[in-house]
């Protein structure tokens, strides 16, 4: 998995050696901040010489006032150069890290809608798009540029400290194996309870989006507590796996304050002898000592570093899992394009099935000519819906062959292929935006003057005028601020909008009431004019404007006939529901 997130992480290189850069900026400042310390300790307060690196800039006969002034000078010099650094380095950070989870994001997001609807019944897709996407920054700059800049830090420091005592240097470095060998033994367990904490997260989060998003069903059958238990449920594992990491991370922080302590203690033990011996001055112990604890900081941070570069693979595994899923409808390599199709429909001993061993349909054939229309009607579960569903390339048949023109509809570019599609569903979705961006949701480049078009063929430009702002009036989450015939009227809309040449009307007025149906009806009679037409019906009202009825039971045609009126006044006799 590191190999995968370094491959991902290659895109931004340039962005990250600046990064890089304006970081490692940070390590010359802090060997410099702790020298006004000894220069007032050794020279000011007592009557040390200037040391010999700083003689080369003011020399080497200079009075207490003016090695004060320069003691003061660098101290102050220091301090808005760490400032001064710290602000470039937030800005340039959150500057990258935030376009690196955008790309992560958009890239996800593009994959997802690649991928079958079933995938994103079990897989917490919404999840792994908020939180798993941030996690290739997580790991390419809030971790790994910070491990780079202590483990420099660290070498810088213990170069200076041997310079002033190569002993105290030996004594600082003693607890490092100890603070490695502490994340060795905690990074796995952090890793994991990181891993269970974000799977326990998206079970809980998709929960909590399917019951919101079908609250009337959840709410009609009295499921509200059932499904208030399940999110509590993953919720109460995700807290659990969350309080385990916390704790394991305060351990591991506990153990190396101890470690650090000591470290501390024996410098300070050691270091007091040497000054009492004539070996160190007192300024180079003060020295000596802010470089041990700003050591340990880095070797903190260096342990810190890898227990979080372990939680960032945890992410970046879980995204990187949907984006090498394959799609179960792949586009081949030399698909062809296809303009506006003539309409002519074929299928060929198709059968498919959701799970394997459960066929929904069997041995389906049958062939609809251009501009004409087909009834399919049958009990439900008998695979109607499927028919419609393989037609858009949903899913592929798992056996047989589905024809648009004479030609495989795998041969197709999908994204042309879904363009010659209009569809009207029973239940329509609107989004929660304005009227008129829905209706132009089936033609994102439409016009004002063309969806006011559409909208007046489907009969719905006058309610819509009516509403408070028209067609800017926003018509809240799914539509909920609108009746079941407004939000189907603004789906024929999109119909007419679009204005493909295979329309699939899928039960479009079976949740309507009579008077409703019958003027949408109108609306639908006029919108089939000249398109080949898929009618999935449960009511006989909807199947007269048919030219030919095919009958499903069971996922097999058990009839197909061009006696409209013959089909429909039979069918309660062949126990199918209209």
């Amino acid at each position: 998995m590191l190999k995968r997130a370094f491959e991902d992480l290659r895109p931004y290189l340039w962005p990250i050696v600046v990064l890089l850069i304006i970081s490692l900026i940070a390590v010359p400042i802090t060997l410099i901040f702790p020298l006004p310390i000894k220069l007032l300790v050794d020279s000011v307060l007592g009557s040390q010489p200037l040391p010999g690196y700083l003689t080369v800039f003011v020399g080497s006969q200079v009075s207490k006032s003016l090695t004060l002034w320069l003691a003061i000078t660098i101290l102050m010099g220091t301090a808005v150069l760490t400032y001064l650094q710290n602000l470039v380095n937030v800005w340039y950070t959150n500057k990258v890290g935030n376009r690196m989870t955008l790309d992560v994001r958009a890239r996800l997001f593009r994959q997802m809608q690649r991928l079958s609807i079933a995938y994103h019944d079990t897989m917490g897709s919404a999840y792994r798009t908020l939180n798993d996407a941030p996690m290739l920054r997580s790991f390419g700059i809030d971790s790994m540029i910070p491990l780079a800049t202590s483990i420099l830090t660290i070498g810088a420091m213990i170069l200076v400290m041997v310079y002033f005592d190569w002993q105290l240097a030996l004594v600082a470095l003693l607890v490092s194996p100890v603070m490695f060998l502490l994340t060795f033994v905690f990074r796995p367990r952090i890793r994991a309870g990181w891993r269970k904490f974000r799977a326990s997260e998206s079970a809980a989060m998709a929960v909590a989006q399917e019951s919101l998003g079908a609250s009337r069903l959840v709410k009609s059958y009295g499921q509200e507590e059932r499904k208030n238990e399940q999110l509590v449920s993953h919720y109460n594992a995700s807290l659990n796996a969350q309080l385990k990491v916390q704790v394991d991370s305060a351990f591991y922080s506990l153990l190396v304050g101890i470690v650090t302590a000591a470290g501390l203690a024996a410098v300070f033990y050691i270091g007091i002898g040497h000054v009492q011996a004539g070996v160190l001055t007192l300024g180079s112990l003060l020295v000596v000592n802010y470089y041990v604890t700003q050591l340990y900081g880095p070797l903190r941070n260096v342990g810190q570093s890898i227990l979080d570069i372990q939680m960032s693979l945890t992410g970046v595994e879980r995204y990187r899992a949907v984006l090498d899923e394959k799609p179960d409808v792949p586009e081949s390599p030399n698909a062809l394009p296809l303009a506006r199709a003539k309409g002519k429909i074929s299928f060929r001993k198709v059968s498919f099935e959701y799970t394997k061993g459960h066929p929904v349909l069997s041995d389906v054939s049958f062939e609809l000519p251009s501009a004409n229309c087909l009834g399919v009607v049958g009990p439900t579960g008998s695979g109607k819906t499927t028919l419609s569903t393989l037609l858009l390339r949903l899913f592929d048949p798992t056996e047989g062959v589905i024809a648009l023109d004479d030609i495989n509809l795998r041969d197709y570019k999908l994204a042309d292929l879904r363009n010659q599609y209009a569809v009207v569903h029973q239940e329509t979705v609107l989004f929660s935006t304005t009227v008129a961006e829905n209706i132009r949701f089936a033609r994102p480049s439409a016009t004002m003057d063309e969806v006011i078009g559409a909208a007046t063929a489907a009969k719905a430009h006058d309610f819509i005028t009516s509403l408070p702002n028209g067609y800017d009036t926003l018509v809240g989450e799914r539509g909920m601020k609108l009746s079941g015939g407004e939000r189907q009227r603004i789906s024929l809309a999109r119909a007419f909008l679009k204005n493909a040449p295979i329309l699939i009307l899928d039960e479009p007025t079976s949740s309507l009431d009579v008077h409703t149906e019958a003027t949408i009806l109108e609306t639908i009679q006029e919108l089939m004019k000249g398109k080949t037409t898929l009618m999935i019906a449960h009511r006989a009202s909807t199947l007269r404007n048919c030219n030919v009825i095919l009958v499903l039971e069971e996922g097999r045609v058990t009839r197909m006939t061009t006696e409209v009126d013959s089909i429909i006044s039979s069918m309660q006799a062949l126990n199918v529901q209209i």
